[in-house]
């Protein structure tokens, strides 16, 4: 019995850090977390998020998809995938109308004292203003939704939020690449108001990785879901 409680007390102190759904950790965290959008008032609104760019293969196709659709999303963006050569990509995507928040290629994050996350991501947010002439929104997406006590702690700091995503609304395929009709399918048929929807742009290591089927299933997704009557918000708080 001793075995089970300690097996239980340790598999609920891991899904407090890791799991991919608000648990435990967010409800006492001294910041807030966003794992959906409040109901819009109008026309039902989805949150399309997309992270690990930006990536010179994939990024500036997406943008294209989402400006002939008409669709705002939110780029979590990882701030060395960021120089001269991709700062354009960013500045394209304040200048259509997108929003920006940071994102780390990393879960080291989750072990720093306090003020190095609060240090860290003041750091990526000022680099961004500086190279792509904006400063992207006080929200934070930590890879994998990988978070901690400490972590929230720094978030505070800086008045910054944790942004997640909705149950099953991820991309993420057991280990075989997402097929991007599949893909769209079956996020176009579990979405509802306020849902925040995540995909992935780029790569948490390689910059430059093949990400086309996030841009054939955006192109699938948008207008499957603005026939139900969906309209596209940006998760900025």
């Amino acid at each position: 019995m001793f075995f089970l409680l300690v097996a239980a007390g340790f598999g609920l102190l891991s899904l407090a850090h890791v799991a991919p759904f608000p648990f435990m950790l967010d409800a006492v965290a001294p910041a807030d977390a966003l794992w959906n959008m409040p109901p819009s008032r109008g026309a039902p609104t989805v949150y399309l998020t997309f992270d690990d760019g930006p990536n010179p293969t994939a990024t500036p196709d997406l943008l294209d998809v989402l400006s002939r659709e008409q669709a705002a999303a939110t780029f979590f963006v990882i701030d060395r995938h960021l120089d001269e050569a991709t700062a354009p990509i960013v500045r394209r995507m304040f200048d259509e109308g997108h929003a920006v928040g940071l994102h780390t290629h990393t879960r080291r994050p989750m072990v720093l004292p306090p003020d190095e996350v609060a240090g860290m991501l003041s750091a990526a947010a000022e680099r961004i203003e500086r190279l792509a002439g904006r400063r992207p929104c006080r929200a934070f997406r930590p890879h994998g939704g990988a978070r901690s006590g400490s972590m929230y702690e720094g978030l505070a700091q800086i008045d910054h939020v944790l942004v997640g995503w909705g149950w099953g609304l991820w991309d993420f395929n057991w280990y075989r690449r997402p097929e991007a009709a599949a893909l769209a399918e079956r996020l176009a048929r579990r979405v509802s108001d306020g849902d925040i929807i995540v995909m992935h742009d780029g790569h948490h290591e390689n910059p430059r990785a093949d990400r086309r089927y996030a841009v054939e299933a955006a192109a699938l997704l948008v207008p499957a879901l603005r026939a139900r009557g969906f309209r596209f918000g940006t998760v900025c708080p």
